[in-house]
């Protein structure tokens, strides 16, 4: 297979092969952290999980990316970047470890949430800093193939992460904090494996002029607006249309996402245990919708153009989320989690082609801010909003045909746009 041998090529390469080890083993520990995190909340047997502590875990989660973001890349321009890894992930290993004695003291929620939100918020600079430093490990040759299997590998990465999170959870020993400990180990190990590298090596180039540290980031907000500007301008109005349908369409999966976990804590199981283990297969199951959204979007697309397919994906969200959903049983619940990991996955492909092709070079890394905060946003959004609407045990006609009709109104908008 080309991917196969594109890797073996790159791991020839010393430093992309251990600036690969710092992801793997980074993202595997944020794989299991969230993992342990929304286990705590939501299927402790000593809490009694509500959609509102849901909404919250989801905001510590989402929010950090959301405002750090944007701006993470003008201090990853100051400091450098093996140092990042180094100090970024020996700080989430005691945070991490805090949040394990957090857990086992039974303090105020406030109080944990604040513990896992720096855990959460120092990982945006981790993540945008792999990306910042590839350029200094892999020649421009392979740059392209590098950016397209590195994020891959730490995205497999933080799924087996959270699968483990899972077995252990479930098999070895009965305690969230033990599985945050495990998230720790995982942090000091990723800190462990940067020291494999010269300090200087990932970069900045110390010699460069840079503007002052204010200077630069209230020039980065500016850039921002100029990038929503530039996005709203009639040749870009397809980009608009796509972002904002993407941004509904996430909207729709979150809240739907915050329902089957309220299911599988009372709904659908007898147990905690049992509902875990049922939430991981839903997961797995969603999983394996993106897998074939990568698989069928690229042909799709190609012969109906991306926003076409958008259009494709939303429609039949629209008619087979109720048809799955409103029975509120297991085996359509686990078709309906592949349906919409399929076609959210496969309408964010199509968005971000429509983006990359239409937008400017010089403004497409700043559109692509303004994708993540909104993407991140919808998300949390939609947690406060099922909050709102599910009662105790998750199972809201309601909240299905609503997203129902939300669904629809994408499609439908996104149809009258691609005809004109």
């Amino acid at each position: 297979m080309a991917v196969v041998r594109d890797l073996r090529v790159l791991l020839r390469l010393k430093g992309f092969r251990r600036l690969l080890a710092v992801r793997l083993l980074s993202q595997g520990a944020d794989g299991v952290y969230q993992v342990a995190l929304a286990a705590y909340v939501v299927f402790s047997p000593e809490k009694q999980a509500s959609a509102a502590a849901i909404a919250s875990a989801m905001a510590v989660l989402l929010l950090p990316y959301s405002l750090v973001g944007p701006f993470a890349g003008v201090l990853l321009d100051r400091w450098r970047r093996r140092q990042v890894f180094l100090y970024g992930n020996l700080l989430r290993a005691l945070m991490a470890s805090a949040t394990a004695v957090l857990i086992v003291a039974q303090v105020p929620d406030w109080l944990f949430y604040v513990s896992a939100l720096c855990v959460t918020a120092v990982n945006r600079f981790v993540l945008a800093g792999l990306s910042a430093a590839l350029p200094r490990v892999v020649d421009a040759e392979r740059l392209v193939i590098a950016n397209s299997l590195s994020p891959t590998a730490g995205t497999l990465a933080a799924t087996a992460g959270g699968g483990l999170a899972f077995v252990v959870r479930l098999v070895v020993v009965d305690s969230d904090a033990a599985v945050v400990l495990l998230g720790a180990c995982l942090y000091l190990c990723g800190a462990l494996a940067s020291l494999s590298m010269a300090v200087d090596l990932l970069g900045p180039d110390r010699a460069l002029v840079r503007p002052r540290l204010t200077t630069a980031l209230t020039g980065t907000a500016r850039d921002l607006v100029a990038g929503v500007r530039h996005l709203v301008a009639p040749p870009r109005r397809e980009a608009a249309w796509a972002l904002t349908a993407m941004s509904l369409m996430r909207f729709c999966y979150g809240a739907l996402l915050v329902m089957l976990l309220m299911l599988c804590r009372y709904a659908l199981t007898s147990s905690t245990d049992e509902g875990l283990a049922l939430l991981g297969l839903a997961l797995g199951v969603s999983g394996a919708g993106f897998f074939v959204a990568a698989v069928v979007t690229p042909w799709a697309a190609g012969r109906l153009g991306p926003g076409r397919w958008i259009v494709v994906c939303a429609a039949a969200a629209a008619a087979l989320e109720p048809a799955f959903g409103l029975s509120f049983a297991t085996v359509p619940l686990l078709a309906a989690a592949f349906v919409l990991g399929l076609t959210t996955q496969g309408a964010k492909i199509a968005t971000d082609t429509v983006v990359q092709s239409s937008v400017d070079d010089a403004f497409r890394g700043r559109i692509f801010s303004v994708y993540d905060v909104l993407f991140n946003v919808a998300f949390v959004g939609a947690a406060a909003v099922a909050a709102l609407i599910l009662p105790p045990d998750g199972r809201s006609v309601s909240l299905v045909v609503m997203i129902a009709v939300i669904y629809g109104a994408v499609a439908a908008a996104m149809f009258r746009f691609e005809r004109r």
